[in-house]
């Protein structure tokens, strides 16, 4: 997805600063403790925000990374332009159309999501902010807003986001949307409730344990990282006869036919393999990653740990009470118009 560009000079090398520890986050109202089960009950709305102190002569917070994110959000750039939403799609498909069992017929629900890449560890911020795309205004919401929120009520330090409690909170204020924590993994009766929403074309951020290549992979948490899914590709046994359309270049998959009434179709019973793949996107690429259900569900289920490369780099990171298994560990967050 890269390509070889010239390197700028080396960024001059800050002074050295004194190692601060992890900032536990503050009790928070414990209206969201782990369940087995999705959480019923909407996030409520933090206090509001005091006034802004003057900014003149403010230098803006550091942030870890973000010149070596800068530098690779350059290269990218010039690599390619970045595809349109469907046309990307079709390139992913098309890449892989050896992975789809050929006795499934296909169908594809996908939302349109804009790609951002992230400066520093800001992925958890990043993928709320593509979310935001289809829940706000024609305008948006700044990334920025996003960040400025997030640490002022206390919930990053760095750009990071351990809490997925934390980002339903930031959701619903900035972005004024709903928000669905969810507990309890993303297998079992969570599937269907995840597999309806993305449907409807209602966006899922995710946490994972991000590999190489940013797909799902288990790593105890020390890759923990956030997607964006909005989008999801079904094999099913029987079409629905009522609006859709096969495409003339991929016999085998539909598509839902815009404007016309869509009858649901059938959601593939949890335990058949190769029948249910999420299309995501996150911080470090443009391109959408289309991932098999069951991995995304394995590899949210196991981030436990803090990574210790963070324990040890000398900067602050707000985690929550319980650490990355508390905040993280088998969850999801469903947001809606």
């Amino acid at each position: 997805m890269t390509s070889p560009c010239c390197h700028p000079p080396d960024p001059p090398i800050p002074p050295p600063r004194t190692p601060a520890p992890i900032i536990p986050s503050l009790p928070r109202n414990l209206a969201f403790p782990p369940a087995p089960s999705s959480l019923q009950a909407p996030i409520p709305p933090p206090p509001p925000l005091p006034l802004p102190p003057p900014a003149m002569g403010a230098a803006p917070p550091h942030v870890f990374g973000l010149e070596k994110s800068r530098l690779l959000k350059e290269a990218l750039e010039k690599a390619s332009p970045v595809p349109k939403g469907r046309e990307d799609v079709k390139r992913l498909l098309k890449l892989h159309k050896d992975r789809f069992r050929s006795d499934l017929q296909w169908i594809l629900f996908c939302a349109d999501l804009p790609s951002l890449i992230q400066e520093g560890p800001q992925c958890g911020l990043v993928a709320l902010w593509m979310a935001g795309t289809l829940l706000s205004p024609p305008s948006g919401i700044p990334l920025e807003r996003l960040v400025q929120v997030a640490t002022e009520r206390g919930y990053t330090a760095q750009g990071e986001m351990f809490s997925v409690a934390d980002m339903g909170r930031l959701a619903q204020e900035v972005l004024g949307c709903q928000a669905e924590l969810l507990c309890g993994g993303l297998g079992g009766p969570n599937r269907d409730l995840v597999l309806q929403h993305l449907v409807s074309g209602q966006p899922l951020l995710i946490p994972y344990d991000e590999d190489f290549n940013h797909e799902p992979c288990q790593r105890k948490g020390h890759k923990a990282h956030w997607a964006v899914s909005a989008g999801v590709l079904l094999g099913v046994q029987d079409l629905p006869s009522l609006g859709y359309s096969e495409d003339p270049e991929l016999p085998g998959l539909f598509y839902p036919v815009p404007g016309m009434p869509c009858q649901p179709p059938s959601l593939p019973e949890e335990g058949i393999p190769g029948a249910v793949y999420l299309l995501s996107k996150q911080g470090k690429s443009w391109h959408y990653q289309l991932w098999d259900y069951d991995q995304v569900r394995d590899s949210n289920l196991q981030l436990t740990d803090f990574s210790p490369s963070r324990a040890n780099d000398g900067r602050a990171y707000v985690v929550p009470a319980g650490g990355v298994r508390a905040g993280l560990c088998g969850q999801a967050l469903l947001l809606r118009q």
